[in-house]
């Protein structure tokens, strides 16, 4: 594979070069339209910009008067941020001539110090964002500038196609791929010269889109994320098609028709998105954004079972649990072993949640964001339900996820779902029941530990078990003295109880990585046990309305039926 990475690279720069021999542009190569940029610009930082400030990922560096494309990157994902150029768009919202001619001046920079091709900067996922940026933000670079500005713009940018063309096969799959798609067919509407290779260029991106994007508009990397991403550049590429009078493909149509239901479907009740496969801080403005483009406004479907996730809304609280199998390996590179793994959230109120994963820094925290102990599940003698390979890739990991959903004629919620991540080690199947009430104000959990091999669970396997409970931050948490519960009281001030009916929980510190102001500390209740022991757990989260507490710190309630 890198051997032919290598050729493919090597023969892409030879023939990035071939449109630039002459020493013009021919007369009909010029730019016909700029697609619009959906991604939030600030005007503020185009003074940061202006000043030689570059704010990325969480790291500062500071130009003094020298170019950024000169300075020592702090880290891997300010580099790529910075080449990428989405960082225009903040120059753009400016709207003045010195943020024009400093946006010229930082392209030409480019051109001049890594235009003739540089190893990381002509890496395929960065260099299809830069075609983007440098596409959308065209009326900013091209307002005011000369001739021969304009053409050495316009040459590099067709170098940089011509090389992206003959090497986004050899982009990481998922959105990447996805996105070297699009830049290529943004190049073809948008450049005039470019035009005669649309066909081809659509083909291939209808061939990934109709590959990635499930049946019921999950992504095939199961990274909520993915569908921000995705869309923030499907939804201008569409009208880019427009624009140039030409019809857009129907398979884009019904992708982004399709995606469009699941941003509502991953959303809690205050905005957010479940904390999932890769899921980080949710981006407020930008989910606005898309939502706003959402003309139809179809109901998210509640059994998403192509990628995996049910959705449970009933009264107040919404329930989201995965149950999935981890995603192709080439695409688990932000996946995790949170299967059967669940939040909850009330009103606006986040409650159980998953660990997540920073905006930045993801380095640092990605072995245990990706561990089962940072999810909301059962984790067996302390070891994830998948294996990685080299922290990176998902090698191995649950094969047969079963799950049933019923609905009684109450409108009682049952799901039960199962894995096998644990067979092939430790001989045990996990199984988990979830049973919401109508009004939503109860949850009753079944964990139950069977056995792969027969009916008991073989004497010499481990078999300790833990069951967490990630309490989002802003939930204080207090353990009920006889050591079967715990109560929890919400920034609202509205009460829940949680209660096993034969096992002891603990409170436990924990991580929160999710949230727009980075890492915070947390509390997680556990249950832990031996399956031999105790196979079966049950356990209850009930809200309390205020106008029902009479001072009891829990009160006993009848159980719903499980089996």
């Amino acid at each position: 594979m890198s051997l032919r990475r290598g050729v493919h690279r090597t023969l892409g720069r030879v023939r990035s070069w071939v449109p630039s021999l002459p020493a013009l542009p021919g007369r009909g190569d010029r730019l016909v339209i700029a697609p619009q940029d959906l991604r939030t610009a600030d005007p503020t930082r185009a003074a940061e910009i202006y000043s030689g400030r570059f704010a990325f990922a969480g790291k500062i560096v500071i130009c003094d008067g020298r170019s950024p494309f000169e300075m020592i990157e702090p880290s891997q994902e300010w580099a790529e941020a910075l080449l990428g150029f989405g960082w225009l768009r903040h120059l753009r919202a400016a709207d003045t001539a010195i943020t024009r001619a400093h946006a010229r001046a930082l392209v030409d920079d480019w051109i001049n110090l890594q235009g003739s091709w540089n190893a990381p900067p002509w890496q395929p996922e960065i260099l299809s964002r830069r075609i983007m940026s440098w596409l959308s933000q065209a009326t900013l670079i091209l307002d005011e500038a000369d001739a021969p500005f304009y053409r050495r713009f316009l040459r590099s940018l067709n170098k940089q196609v011509q090389f992206l063309r003959s090497t986004a096969k050899d982009t990481p799959d998922g959105v990447p791929r996805l996105q070297a798609r699009m830049a290529l067919t943004y190049a073809a509407l948008c450049i005039a010269s470019q035009m005669r290779s649309l066909p081809r260029a659509t083909q291939r991106l209808v061939a990934d889109l109709e590959r990635q994007i499930l049946p019921d508009g999950g992504h095939a990397s199961r990274n909520p994320d993915a569908l921000i991403e995705l869309l923030l550049d499907m939804l201008p590429l569409r009208e880019a098609f427009t624009a140039r009078n030409i019809a857009p493909p129907a398979p884009l149509i019904n992708a982004i028709d399709r995606m469009m239901p699941m941003l509502r479907f991953f959303r809690h009740g205050d905005g957010t998105f479940g904390l999932f496969n890769g899921m980080g801080p949710t981006p407020p403005d930008l989910l606005a954004t898309l939502i706003a483009y959402d003309d139809a406004r179809g109901t998210p479907v509640a059994n998403a079972i192509h990628a995996g996730y049910q959705r449970i809304e009933a009264g107040h609280s919404v329930l989201l649990m995965d149950t999935g199998r981890p995603p192709p390996p080439e695409m688990s590179f932000e996946a995790c072993a949170g299967c059967l793994s669940f939040e909850l959230s009330a009103k606006t109120q986040r409650i159980i949640v998953n660990a997540g994963i920073p905006a930045t820094a993801k380095d640092n925290w990605r072995e245990f964001a990706r561990s089962t102990a940072a999810h909301s599940t059962a984790i067996f003698n302390n070891v994830s339900s998948c294996r990685f390979k080299d922290g990176r890739a998902i090698v191995g990991g649950p094969v047969h996820v079963g799950v049933e959903r019923e609905h009684d004629r109450d409108g009682t919620v049952v799901v039960r779902a199962s894995h096998d991540g644990y067979a092939g080690r430790f001989s045990v199947i996990h199984q988990r029941t979830l049973v919401v009430s109508p009004d939503g104000n109860r949850i009753d959990g079944e964990d139950l530990f069977l056995s792969s091999r027969g009916d008991v669970i073989p004497a010499k396997s481990p078999d300790e078990f833990a069951i967490r409970f990630h309490l989002h931050p802003s939930v204080r948490a207090t353990r009920i003295a006889d050591g079967h519960g715990v109560m929890l009281v919400l920034p609202n001030r509205d009460l829940w109880n949680f209660h096993t009916y034969e096992d002891i929980t603990d409170l436990e510190e924990s991580a929160y990585l999710g949230g727009q102001d980075g890492p915070r500390r947390s509390l997680q209740i556990v249950i832990r046990g031996n399956a031999r022991q105790a196979p079966r757990v049950r356990w209850t989260f009930l809200h309390t309305p205020q106008s029902a507490r009479s001072g009891r710190a829990r009160e006993q309630t009848p159980e719903l039926p499980l089996n």
